[in-house]
């Protein structure tokens, strides 16, 4: 005898699950405007990372004596520059460290600060050190360049950019500094083209 076949009831969507497939759909579709709005502003505004730079170095004195005591005075400018024409830079926590071969001779700070559109700023430090007792394997190196007339430094440190990009809203970044200094003896003041944008 034949089996009747029975067709499984029917259960409708529930209002829940409807409610929650509208809700999802409405915010993808806001995040692919939210995501084009983004894309267009770039395009438009193209913004532009500020840097810093070390433009201009000089030796302004140097001592260094039997007991192996270093002692230097450095004028450096450091430039910070904003190179949007549509958004404000803020600069902060600007910190940069002189050495010799590793040897810390002198910190260079900033207080924050801000850059208008299209703008730029520098900042001329005169650094005096305190004398640095050398090892002597530094001091052969010290006797060595005064022999050749330069002695070179290391100028490391960075500072923290914020700036606020139309639509884009608020983008920070960490520029970082690593110069070489190869500083004449004679006080002759070096151009290095050394910044943050360096490869």
């Amino acid at each position: 005898m034949p089996k009747t076949l029975h067709n499984p009831r029917h259960h409708p969507t529930s209002p829940i699950i409807w409610f929650a497939a509208i809700i999802c759909a409405i915010l993808a579709v806001v995040v692919i405007i939210a995501g084009i709005v983004v894309f267009i502003g770039y395009l438009v505004i193209r913004p532009k990372v500020p840097q810093i730079s070390a433009t201009t170095a000089q030796l302004n004195t140097i001592y260094f004596d039997q007991a192996s005591l270093l002692t230097v005075q450095v004028t450096i400018l450091i430039k910070a520059e904003n190179d949007n024409a549509k958004a404000h830079a803020s600069f902060y926590n600007t910190n940069f460290a002189l050495s010799f071969h590793g040897v810390k001779m002198a910190y260079l700070v900033a207080e924050p600060f801000d850059l208008r559109k299209n703008s730029s700023k520098e900042f001329n430090y005169v650094v005096q050190s305190s004398p640095i007792p050398l090892e002597s394997g530094y001091a052969e190196i010290v006797s060595w360049s005064l022999r050749q007339n330069v002695i070179t430094f290391e100028l490391k440190g960075n500072t923290r950019t914020r700036w606020r990009v139309g639509l884009l809203g608020s983008i920070k970044f960490w520029l970082h500094l690593n110069c070489q200094l190869h500083l004449p003896i004679n006080g002759t003041a070096i151009y290095p083209h050394c910044s943050s944008r360096s490869k």
